[in-house]
């Protein structure tokens, strides 16, 4: 795949998980499931804020920018995967109300999928512009 159009799908995949993120915690209103002060801290600085603005950066520094989508989309990953479907509690996807068990775990589910291509795709943008700096 072309430098450009790896780019191009990270930047979709990278608006896509946006609005994953955002139905899933209106799933989680609709759930009555809160999160804490530092898993609320995470989500924003991390989930949200973190992949934008490394697609913002890889207009400065692709390299850099795509680094830092690779980062905190791998981070994203691991905490909705221990905290949707390993720990137990009201955040875990088969312990959420059955009224808003389908929404909540869809969402779920396509918070991994586009967190872990977002990885993926980071990393093979980041070591493309690595190649055509060296």
């Amino acid at each position: 795949m072309g430098r450009d159009k790896t780019r191009l799908i990270l930047a979709a995949v990278v608006l896509i998980h946006l609005a994953v993120t955002i139905s899933h915690g209106s799933a989680h209103t609709a759930a009555a499931v809160g999160l804490g002060p530092a898993a609320m801290a995470f989500v924003f600085g991390v989930i949200i804020i973190g992949p934008l603005a490394g697609l913002l950066w890889m207009l400065l520094n692709p390299r850099q920018g795509a680094r830092l989508i690779a980062l905190t989309m791998t981070g994203a990953l691991i905490f909705g995967l221990v905290n949707h479907f390993v720990i137990p509690g009201a955040d875990r996807v088969d312990h959420v109300a059955a009224a808003s068990r389908v929404w909540f775990g869809t969402t779920a589910a396509l918070l991994v999928l586009t967190e872990a291509a977002g990885a993926v795709l980071a990393v093979a943008c980041e070591r493309q512009a690595a190649r055509r700096i060296a």
